[in-house]
């Protein structure tokens, strides 16, 4: 469907967020004459969100500002099991004290994107434990598991993909689709919730929720799923040298976070600001037209919008600053990520090598060492050649400091204590 009435659907086919809709017509009109309430799910397996789940995210920002509820779904239930979707292997299982833990530092994103309240069109969170941690399994078997087709579900590609690497599927985790279904139900009926949304790898879960409505009795509900976001090079987003691109700024600094952006491929920047900043879209048009070099300051403003987004205004612009002052004017920015070294290490000496794999900078000393034979490593701002230097107090900057450095935008300051 190309031209939508409602202002969130057509917010989200301009932005680039829709890859299917499972009756978009139907939505559509459903949007235009009520107020909806829609949820994403998000299961607690680690104590932060990542920038892939920034996506949904933003789909439930722009649900709320066309006027519409939106539910943040925490698993505190289903994260018992673990979603199996395009996995080789059977997640971790967590404890229920880990997974409340893991709850408690996802919440801390939300306030910065969602509004939350008792009002029509306040933002709820719910926890899937509620319902899911009292069911009487028995009656769960026949109430609910005869809706579901075995048959049906093995069609699925996230479960054929792991019965044709001949990886084990667990019943366990064979129950996780029909978990995740029945909180689709629960939900509309306990507020009245019409639509869920999430990732493309979602689609088929998403959609047993909303078979099961049907054969249930519920009003009839929606699926909606995003495109699999990767780069123009065909890399799947949210990895950086130091792992995941979480979204808590003690797992990834708000500087790193910021960086992160800055780097965007030329070919990602439009697409990426329409997706993840709230820019208007003539703005976006404007920032897209920029030529040659002029296309690093479009990334420099993706950066900044999405930093603002996730971490404050305050701590994007000390981010943007802090940039500018490395990059363009060569000084030593006291806010770059720092790691801190024992004094007694440095009196007696640390190998170049183990430095950089302690400040991040590189996963291994065999990493670390090509970047040396490479010529993209630093040492306050001074090329390191041998792979055997030792770096001790001597060092130290007049701000006591070591500053690191690998290629043009990658640096850390080593701190002893």
């Amino acid at each position: 469907m190309s031209a939508f009435k409602s202002d969130f659907l057509r917010i989200m086919s301009e932005r680039g967020f829709i890859h299917q809709i499972s009756d978009d017509a139907g939505l559509d009109q459903l949007f235009a004459k009520e107020t909806v309430t829609a949820y994403v799910g998000y299961d607690a397996t680690a104590t932060s969100l990542h920038i892939g789940n920034l996506i949904s995210a933003t789909m439930l920002y722009w649900l709320q500002e066309t006027g519409h509820r939106p539910i943040a779904l925490m698993g505190g239930g289903t994260s018992m099991i673990g979603d199996p979707s395009f996995r080789d292997e059977q997640r971790k299982l967590l404890t229920r004290e880990a997974i409340a833990t893991n709850i408690e530092g996802i919440k801390r994103i939300f306030g910065r994107i969602l509004r939350f309240g008792d009002g029509a069109g306040d933002a709820i969170m719910v926890n899937n434990a509620d319902w899911l941690m009292k069911l009487n399994y028995v009656e769960f078997l026949r109430d609910v598991g005869r809706h579901f087709s075995v048959n049906r579900m093995l069609t699925f590609d996230s479960v054929k993909l792991r019965l044709e690497r001949e990886q084990s599927l667990s019943f366990l985790e064979f129950n996780y689709m029909i978990l995740q279904g029945y909180d689709f139900v629960e939900l509309s009926r306990r507020y009245g919730c019409r639509l869920q949304m999430g990732g493309s790898d979602q689609w088929g879960n998403i959609i047993n929720g909303v078979d099961l409505g049907h054969r249930m009795g519920t009003p009839q509900l929606y699926a909606l799923t995003t495109p699999l976001l990767t780069t123009s090079s065909g890399a799947k987003m949210g990895k950086s040298a130091k792992g995941a691109v979480w979204l808590n700024g003690d797992l990834f600094s708000p500087y790193d976070f910021w960086q992160y952006w800055r780097n965007t491929e030329d070919a990602d920047v439009t697409r990426f600001l329409k997706i993840f900043t709230r820019l208007p879209l003539s703005e976006i048009a404007r920032l897209a037209a920029l030529g040659g070099s002029e296309i690093n300051e479009a990334k420099k403003v993706l950066a900044t919008e999405t930093t603002a987004i996730v971490h404050g205004r305050e701590a994007a612009e000390q981010a943007e600053e802090t940039a500018r002052k490395t990059f363009e004017e060569g000084a030593l920015a006291e806010t770059l990520p720092t790691v801190e070294v024992g004094k007694a290490d440095l009196e007696s000496g640390v190998g170049i090598l183990s430095l950089f794999v302690t400040a991040g900078l590189a996963a291994s000393n065999g990493e670390a060492r090509r970047h040396i034979q490479g010529g993209g490593v630093r040492l306050n701002d001074r090329p390191v050649s041998d792979d055997r230097q030792v770096v001790t107090l001597q060092d130290l900057s007049p701000e006591n400091v070591i500053k690191l450095s690998l290629g043009k935008k990658k640096h850390v300051l080593v701190r002893p204590v």
